[in-house]
Order: C-alpha cells, then structure tokens, then sequence
C-alpha cells in the first residue's frame, strides 16, 4: 500500500514529504496508522544513523525508485502508516485522546522516569533543572511530582520559565543574563542542589550541572549529545571530594509497557500534564518548519498530527 512520509536522505538536509511503498507485516509486526508525533532533538542527533532496515534486515518501505527506505529506531513515526516490531507497540485504553497519548511514547517517560526510576530523588531534597524543553519540562514536573522542596528551572526563554513554574519549578533562572552557579548557591545557603538535571547535552551545561550540585550531590545528564561531543568539563577532584555521582539516563530508565499506562492513569487522574506541553501542532507537510521552531526554541513541545 502507500503511504506518505518524511523522509531524510542525508544529514543536514531537509526531509522530503512523499509517496512511499509500505509492505505487508511479517511475523511479529504490526502495521500502525499514525494519529500524531512528537517533534524531538534527540531524533534530529541521531536520526541520521539510526535509520536501517529491519530486524530481519530488509526494508518495510521502498521509494519511487524501488529503494529501500529505513526506519528510523525500527519504527518511523512521520508516515501516516509504518510497519512496526511487535515489541515496539504499546496498547492503550481507547478513553485516552492520542493526539495528547502521544506525549508518553518518549519526552515523559524520558523526563518523569529520570527523577523517579534513574536519580530516585527523595521527598523534600533539593532539585535543579537546565533546559526546559520536551524534556526538561517533564523533569521539573516529576521533581514536584516526588515531593522535591526546591526545583529551580534553568533555561534562556523566558517562555520556558514562566511555563515551569506551572509544571512545579519553585524558582526560574534564565542562563543568558544571570549567573546561574552563584544564584543556586544562594539559593540554597551556599551548599549547592542535591540533584542536578542537564537535559541539552552540552559539555558547558553538563559543567554548570555539576557545579551547581552540593556535596553527596548527584549529576543526571539526559541530553544527547553530538556524536563528536569527546569530553565534559568536570573536575576529577571535585567528584572525589564533594563524593558526587555523575550518571546518565536514557529514556528515563522506564520500562514502557509498565510506564506508559501508568502514566496515561495519572495523566487522566490530573496527576501529571500532558496538554500543557504541546505549544504547538503541525502537518507532517511543515514537518521542516516543526524542527526549524525546535532548534529556534519557540516550543515546548511541537506535534504532528494527520
């Protein structure tokens, strides 16, 4: 059958919107149609080197040329339909409006679980976030969700931290004017946050994080970096002396068949924000338009819906 998809055929270009061939499942495959999808950095990273063929190694879908086409992590979510591993399907209860459901496959899990299931903070402690984006937005809002006293949004849209402060930050920082290491530390009486989010994935903000974060303090990088990304800048000596955990988390640490429904449950219970992250929607015709806003930071989050 066809389908209409996004489609990448080299990095740094703009994807072209066309006509493609989708076969026919194989054993253990579904074919999806798409209701909506979320518009992520960490896809515009990687997204150039994870599109294969797959798991039996051939394609599911062929250009006009005959070419195979690859699917990005197996699945592909900017076509109206995709064939998909089994495995890679979670099934929902059909209350739930997917245009917002959408939300769970990634940015929240990755976000909420970071706190919850990655850094386990604890009641009361002392939270920092940098980049409130689709990602640190659901950070701030897992920080509150755990019962952190203090969560303090770092960003340079001013938008962002006004927008965090609905999602639980207690206090907003904004990196472009202000001196983000001296306020925290004023902040919290000169002692530094217990946990410190990064969630942009630049060497310079990974060493804000750690810098920003006390003794017995623990850094969480969430930000994908470049791939040419070699080195951060923290001190050897100050995690020894400060005892402070640096760790990295993908996805949140979640486990998506146990997380997704869970979330969609508190979501429904208005436990925690889905509607309140999207800024904006788009076709997948302004699929180009929706990263161009990404990287401007003009959203929250940016949806595709069909």
């Amino acid at each position: 059958m066809k389908t209409r998809a996004a489609v990448l055929y080299r990095p740094g270009e703009a994807m072209r919107v066309e006509e493609v061939e989708l076969d026919s499942p194989k054993d253990h495959e579904v074919q999806v149609k798409m209701v909506a999808a979320g518009i992520c950095h960490s896809d515009y990273h990687s997204a150039a080197t994870l599109m294969g063929p797959q798991l039996d190694g051939t394609f599911r879908m062929h250009n006009a040329q005959g070419e195979g086409v690859g699917q990005f992590c197996l699945i592909s979510t900017f076509s109206e339909r995709s064939v998909v591993p089994d495995m890679s399907v979670v099934k929902v209860a059909d209350y739930y409006p997917l245009n917002k459901a959408v939300l769970v496959g990634c940015g929240v899990p990755t976000g909420v679980g970071a706190v919850i299931h990655r850094a386990k903070v604890e009641a009361g402690r002392t939270v920092m976030v940098i980049g409130c984006g689709g990602i640190g937005m659901n950070v701030v809002q897992g920080a509150a969700l755990a019962g952190a006293r203090m969560v303090i949004a770092v960003d340079v849209f001013d938008f962002k931290l006004e927008k965090a402060k609905e999602f639980g930050a207690t206090h907003t920082i904004n990196a472009k004017n202000q001196d983000v290491v001296q306020i925290v530390r004023d902040l919290t009486w000169g002692v530094g946050v217990d946990y410190a989010f990064e969630a942009i994935g630049t060497p310079a903000t990974i060493g804000q994080a750690a810098a920003c974060t006390g003794k017995n303090g623990t850094i969480i990088v969430i930000g994908m970096s470049s791939f040419t990304t070699g080195s951060i800048p923290v001190s050897p000596l100050d995690l020894v002396s400060y005892q402070k955990t640096l760790m990295g988390t993908f996805y949140g640490d979640s486990q998506p068949r146990n997380d997704i429904p869970n979330l969609l449950a508190m979501y429904y219970a208005g436990k925690i924000k889905l509607d309140e992250l999207i800024t904006r929607t788009y076709t997948l015709e302004q699929v180009n338009e929706a990263y161009v806003d990404m990287l401007a930071g003009k959203n929250i989050r940016g949806v595709i819906e069909f």
